[in-house]
């Protein structure tokens, strides 16, 4: 018989224990005390639980717990971080768990730290001892930055579940395909000069230009030439989302920098998508050598699809009551699917909560979650 904390006090603890990413460092923590209690949880239930540190990352750890062995089975996924958040946006403390209206409030409690807490509630009272095929929990880091966490879990993983779901909040549908996600600096150095005399510098402003004009050209191919129906926007799409050059009117602008952001389809990867961007800009940086620079704003995210018609798909779709669906978000389902698992997004809460200060989960989410769960626990392990 586990004795394992009932499911408010293990929500508690997760929400409690700060594990932001961010990309600025004195922002950033350690997903550490979250594994932790997730470790000894987990361990408690019968649970091998293996902690791995992400290469390259300021103190950041994947967990695998897994019941069982061989090949085959389910993998349950989901990331340990959460956002940074809104100082004097939120109504309540975001590190305390907080009921109210019906709903949990706290950071991580829908996206997606409570994701964890409901597996636990689902394996409470399930015939673990009957499992014919294993059982994986995969606990990973940085998703909401690098997807670094993921990425080092896909490449060296030794386990080949046959199914996966990560729990990400999809309001439990089915997601069975996404977008990717590659942010891009450009960063035009020219001369500065007095503005009286234009040809004595090299105004980077009217580089800018071109490389706008070359930008929208590739812009026109992504639309032209790939699309796939199911997502509300078909085609990929980029956007031009900060731009800055120059300090004043009269002088020549020496340095313009421009952010983009492109969303690629399944079948595009994002070294490809690297590569095109590279080739359409060719034409300036030959014209002004050594004056365009291109770099990677922050790891980009590749597009995930498996099938809305395997048989997996139609089983969870069943279940849960919902049609497979697309959504235009990135998440980490590519990387789980390069381990030769059907693969599908699927947790409790809204998208709409994500990111957002007061973030929560409803209440009337909870029940369904561990109902689903355990029976796609028994279909993939057990029956």
């Amino acid at each position: 018989m586990t004795t394992l904390p009932e499911l408010k006090h293990t929500f508690s603890a997760l929400i409690a224990a700060p594990s932001i990413s961010a990309i600025e460092p004195a922002q950033d923590q350690s997903n550490k005390p979250v594994l932790d209690l997730l470790s000894n949880w987990f361990a408690e239930l019968g649970f091998d639980c293996q902690q791995q540190a992400v290469p390259d990352s300021r103190n950041k750890h994947n967990l695998l717990a897994s019941l069982g062995s061989g090949r085959g089975g389910l993998l349950l996924a989901g990331h340990t971080d959460t956002v940074p958040f809104d100082e004097g946006h939120w109504q309540q403390d975001p590190f305390a768990l907080t009921e109210k209206d019906g709903r949990w409030y706290g950071l991580g409690t829908c996206d997606m730290k409570g994701f964890f807490a409901l597996i636990l509630e689902a394996l409470k009272d399930m015939p673990l001892q009957q499992l014919q095929r294993p059982l994986h929990i995969l606990a990973s880091a940085d998703e909401e930055t690098t997807m670094n966490g993921a990425k080092a879990f896909a490449a060296n993983a030794a386990i080949r579940p046959e199914y996966a779901i990560i729990g990400e909040p999809t309001s439990l549908r089915p997601v069975y395909m996404h977008k990717g996600h590659l942010a891009q600096g450009i960063r035009i150095t020219g001369r500065s000069g007095h503005s009286s005399d234009p040809a004595k510098g090299l105004n980077a402003i009217d580089v800018m230009h071109q490389v706008i004009g070359q930008l929208l050209k590739l812009k026109q191919h992504l639309a032209d030439n790939y699309r796939e129906n199911a997502f509300s926007v078909p085609y990929p799409t980029m956007n031009f989302g900060h731009i800055h050059g120059g300090d004043a009117a009269n002088r020549i602008c020496g340095c313009c920098e421009l952010h983009l952001d492109i969303r690629p389809l399944p079948g595009i990867a994002i070294a490809d998508l690297e590569l095109m961007l590279q080739q359409y800009l060719l034409p300036i940086s030959e014209k002004y050598p050594g004056t365009v620079s291109i770099r990677t704003l922050y790891p980009g995210a590749e597009p995930f699809a498996d099938t809305a018609d395997s048989p997996w798909s139609q089983l969870v779709a069943k279940l849960s009551g919902n049609a497979p669906e697309v959504v235009n978000y990135a998440t980490e389902a590519p990387y789980i699917r390069s381990l030769g698992c059907h693969t599908l997004v699927l947790g409790p809460g809204s998208i709409e909560q994500a990111h957002q200060p007061n973030e929560f989960l409803d209440l009337s989410q909870i029940q369904p979650t561990v109902s689903l769960l355990k029976q796609l626990i028994y279909h993939a392990c057990i029956a």
